[in-house]
């Protein structure tokens, strides 16, 4: 199972469109097999390319703390499981999952004017 948790100061974003910076994280069972981070400075704000970084590393699980609705829909498009309103550090929060913790909140966020950002959770 390969995870991506969008990051910022070693934790979860809570913005998942200005997301700089994944983690990619291969777990099997109730271990972490490799980590490694990858770059997404050019892709902020584009979803269709946020969705296709994440098809071309190979996630099956995107775990963040806010999305958008088109983002949300890009990545569920591209058949991966979505868990949001999640907070925390990435060691944390990969380890809340494996332990079968972590229940997606269905935290989107919703833009006006592409100024102000308010956060909805359903």
């Amino acid at each position: 199972m390969r995870l991506a948790l969008p990051y910022e100061n070693g934790q979860i974003n809570q913005h998942f469109g200005r997301s700089r910076e994944f983690a990619i994280v291969d777990v099997e069972g109730c271990a972490i097999k490799a980590r490694k981070n990858v770059s997404a400075a050019n892709l902020q704000h584009n979803h269709e390319g946020l969705a296709g970084l994440m098809r071309t590393e190979g996630v099956d699980v995107v775990i963040t703390g806010g999305i958008g609705a088109h983002a949300l829909s890009s990545l569920e498009d591209a058949g991966l499981k979505v868990i949001t309103g999640v907070g925390g550090g990435i060691d944390e929060v990969v380890n809340s999952y494996m332990r079968g913790e972590l229940v997606s909140r269905r935290t989107s966020c919703q833009h006006h004017h592409g100024e102000h950002h308010g956060c909805h959770h359903n």
